[in-house]
């Protein structure tokens, strides 16, 4: 059975939402799976930590002078805060290139009071703001570390997407890989969720010196992962190192957990409908099913588990909450 997100309204279920999620071990092995493990669906933006990969293993991070706060961006799907824009804007001055450069278009940030004071302002969105800004201003720097031109980084026969798809072919296992075109324009994979799961398994081990450095970059920096009231930076914060989350659009989220033991657990979730609302308690609900987090952590997540609902007037009118079929 799958994991269910019930939407109430007063004491009656309104709406649900369905969620698959796959759980690997040290070893790769599904010990855990609700819905359809071997269920294809796009990477999207949780893919971001790989594809950071690349650059670093490339040479290219170092290359360009990049510190862990610009890797951890790369890493990123921001709300263009301004420390989110600070950071790419300071990203492409090391590598002397602007924002005409990037490919990935432009759109207001999520963030709502950043965003409407740019309106106020009568302000322009720039590739800057752009959520994925940081994972473009990586792929230049691999661009031009590769000396083959930057023009067209995100087409899927320029070197650096071949070098991304190279490396996570190394990393699956996998011959062929089916892509489609991201919301801002790279190729971005179909995979399997049981592979994402080991994907994010392996994200957390220290086997890969390069997802090290991703991953150490997401502890260090978690505002930089996502940004203000967001579940990816305030799971990273109360992690403390023992795990890291990504999620990606269409309501994807990949979860890396370290045991006490030194090993890692890898997961890796889908809402079938893709909307965002029934990813955090459904991700929390599985965290706790599995017994993953201490009461601690339980505890600073809380709020996450079940998701209250108001209206106009801010009168509690119903609830978000998941559950698992035992």
């Amino acid at each position: 059975m799958p994991i269910l997100c019930r939407v109430t309204r007063g004491d009656f279920t309104e709406s649900i939402h369905v969620v698959f999620a796959v759980a690997v071990d040290e070893n790769g092995k599904s010990f855990f799976s609700t819905g359809d493990p071997h269920y294809l669906t796009c990477v999207r933006s949780a893919l971001k930590p790989f594809q950071a990969a690349a650059a670093i293993k490339a040479g290219a991070v170092d290359a360009a002078g990049f510190s862990d706060r610009h890797i951890a961006l790369m890493c990123a799907s921001h709300k263009g805060e301004k420390e989110h824009v600070k950071t790419a804007r300071h990203m492409l001055e090391k590598l002397d290139l602007t924002v005409n450069d990037y490919e990935c278009g432009a759109h207001y940030p999520s963030d709502k009071g950043t965003r409407w004071r740019m309106i106020k302002k009568g302000e322009k969105a720039l590739a800057l703001h752009n959520n994925c800004s940081g994972k473009h201003v990586g792929m230049l720097a691999l661009a031009k570390h590769l000396n083959q031109g930057i023009y067209n980084y995100t087409r899927k026969n320029h070197p650096v997407q071949e070098m991304i798809f190279t490396l996570l072919q190394e990393y699956t296992g996998l011959e062929k890989i089916p892509t489609s075109i991201d919301g801002c324009s790279v190729p971005t994979p179909f995979m399997t969720l049981t592979t994402i799961a080991r994907l994010f398994q392996k994200l957390g081990t220290g086997s890969y010196p390069e997802l090290k450095r991703a991953y150490n970059a997401m502890v260090k920096h978690p505002f930089l992962i996502s940004g203000s009231d967001t579940f990816d930076t305030l799971f990273i914060e109360t992690m403390k190192g023992r795990g890291v989350t990504k999620i990606g659009g269409e309501s994807i989220r990949g979860v890396s957990i370290k045991k006490a033991d030194g090993g890692c657990i890898g997961l890796a979730l889908k809402v079938l409908d893709g909307n965002f609302r029934a990813l955090s308690p459904a991700t929390m609900r599985l965290l706790e099913h599995l017994q993953l987090l201490d009461k601690k952590e339980l505890s600073r997540l809380e709020r996450f588990s079940t998701i209250g609902l108001k209206n106009h007037n801010q009168i509690n009118i119903g609830r978000i909450e998941a559950m698992v079929d035992e």
